[in-house]
């Protein structure tokens, strides 16, 4: 039977603290999985919230989906309720999706303290859920909730439970360690236990259950939803539910992102095709954006530094062959290795990214005394691996004929309190292009602004498409927290031209020198690469701004 890939991120997902998806972003990342090759795709729970329900209603028409089935999320009928008189099991049926997926309660401890009622009636809630459901044509698929912590507390019933949605009629059984508190070696013993139970015990009154696909719910309270995902597969099960990158209530549910990429890549089985595989790392971040939360740099197989070198032993290894460190060649999920310089860097790591900057000419010996350089500036507060454009003009700045777009003589900047005003802050730049000074002050929300902008107007003279640059991050980070005020500081910015985004960074125990060599760095190298820009990478201007020059 060939193994199902069943996507909860928007249902389950959204639980997770700081996670929230319009109906818009639903609709988009679900036609994002349907692409990538998810064969389910639940879609909330209908009558949960509005939102759910508007999901359901639009992607009827919206969706045009090649693969994907879309499944509505609900719970089994309460207590004493026949199903086709519980409201809730109604608007299941009326989400109008092929597939509906319910849970019922698999540990006598929450059938008697959170249901409140007896074994009997709880098996009963099961069986006739699902066999309604059936009754109204749907694909059933039963997750039978806190399965493994009710089978270490009464093995007998939680067995029972997963009877009952089999005698009625349930396409799926699948069995959710709800609390994430099993490992994968007790995975592994009770997926075969439960398979060899349920197998071995058809009868006139239970269709066989060979037909039964039987598939895995992990959380990741332990840290091993991935490995629980993984060890249950090998145990004999065949549909897997996650979240793409983990989202999900208290620690997340388990990564479909590295679900898919080990399945595919390490144990050998075909859920998407080569190309759909090279999209997992696009995948990740598009839903990571939609949740307006930042990419995990540290993700496995998709993060920005799971394929990244920093230690000059690794880098000298790399070089001569990438694999030396690395588990799987990064472009078959779409990433790409990466080589950092820092403190820890050695002569490969300053090889490799004058090589990657499309940077020659540099002598070893100039190589050196660049490391040497990286090195004590680190000692000294800077981060270079955050800060890739500043590496490349500490390079450039080496080279023979390399001459900035502009150069500091000096800068003021003020803070002061005005009646009436409140907090004013001021600043004024001088600067020397092409041996010509000029001389802008400039009033700011606060004195980095103030610096910036009166940095653009001395420089829109002569570099009109300065306009064209703008910051988008600011940070900084207090090196020394015991000195207090008197702390030494990190500024990275990250810069954007609309295209780009490059990142600079600044050191120093005045914030605002260090905002400066960060901001100063960030203008050099968007004046670099300027396609339209008067710098022509000499430090001179192109003879068309001659007239502005004077």
């Amino acid at each position: 039977m060939p193994m199902q890939l069943y996507d909860t991120t928007l249902r389950d997902g959204t639980q997770g603290e700081g996670v929230s998806f319009s109906c818009d972003d639903k609709l988009r990342i679900a036609a994002r999985l349907d692409e990538f090759g998810v064969d389910y795709i639940e879609g909330g729970w209908p009558g949960s919230n509005p939102k759910d329900m508007e999901f359901f209603q639009r992607a009827q028409t919206e969706l045009k989906l090649k693969r994907a089935r879309i499944a509505a999320f609900g719970s089994t009928c309460k207590v004493g309720v026949d199903p086709a008189d519980d409201p809730q099991i109604q608007l299941l049926i009326e989400a109008n999706t092929p597939v509906v997926t319910i849970f019922g309660k698999s540990w006598d401890m929450h059938v008697s303290e959170v249901l409140r009622t007896t074994p009997e009636e709880n098996l009963r809630m099961i069986q006739d859920s699902v066999a309604f459901l059936k009754s109204k044509g749907k694909e059933v698929i039963y997750d039978a909730e806190h399965f493994f912590d009710g089978y270490r507390a009464n093995p007998e019933y939680a067995l029972s439970t997963l009877k009952a949605a089999v005698i009625g009629g349930a396409d799926s059984v699948v069995l959710c360690d709800t609390n994430g508190g099993t490992l994968p070696w007790q995975i592994g013993e009770i997926v075969e236990t439960v398979k060899a139970e349920l197998l071995g015990t058809d009868t006139a009154k239970q269709p066989p259950a060979s037909r039964i696909t039987f598939g895995i719910h992990a959380h990741n309270d332990s840290d091993t939803g991935v490995a629980n995902t993984l060890q249950a597969v090998r145990s004999g099960c065949n549909h897997v539910q996650g979240t793409i990158n983990g989202y999900g209530e208290r620690c997340g549910n388990a990564d479909l992102v590295s679900v898919i990429a080990d399945l595919q890549l390490k144990m050998g089985y075909n859920l998407v095709d080569e190309n759909g595989l090279q999209g997992l790392t696009e995948l990740s971040h598009y839903v990571s954006e939609l949740a307006n939360l930042n990419p995990d740099s540290h993700q496995p197989f998709v993060g920005l530094s799971a394929f990244a070198h920093k230690g000059g032993t690794h880098v000298n290894a790399v070089v001569k062959n990438v694999m030396s460190y690395q588990h799987i060649d990064p472009s078959t999920v779409g990433n790409q290795t990466r080589v950092l310089v820092s403190e820890l860097s050695g002569k490969d790591n300053i090889a490799v990214k004058r090589r990657e900057f499309g940077l020659e000419g540099l002598s070893p010996e100039e190589e050196r005394k660049i490391l040497a350089r990286i090195k004590e500036l680190e000692n000294a507060g800077f981060a270079f691996e955050s800060a890739e454009a500043s590496v490349e003009l500490m390079l450039r700045r080496v080279r023979t004929g390399y001459a900035p777009p502009f150069e500091l003589i000096d800068y003021t900047a003020n803070v002061e309190y005005r009646q009436g005003r409140g907090m004013f802050s001021e600043a004024t730049v001088k600067v020397d292009i092409n041996g010509k000074t000029y001389h802008e002050v400039s009033d700011g929300n606060g004195p980095v602004n103030a610096l910036d902008s009166a940095l653009r107007k001395a420089l829109q003279r002569v570099y009109p498409n300065i306009y064209k640059m703008q910051l988008k991050d600011y940070k900084v980070r207090i090196l020394d927290s015991g000195s207090a005020t008197a702390a030494n500081v990190r500024v990275l910015i990250d810069s954007t031209d609309g295209e780009r985004i490059w990142s600079t960074v600044g050191a120093s125990s005045n914030i605002i020198e260090a905002s400066w060599r960060a901001l100063a760095d960030s203008v050099e190298y968007f004046l670099l690469y300027d396609e339209e820009s008067d710098y022509d990478g000499g430090g001179v201007a192109t003879a068309k701004m001659a007239s502005v020059i004077g």
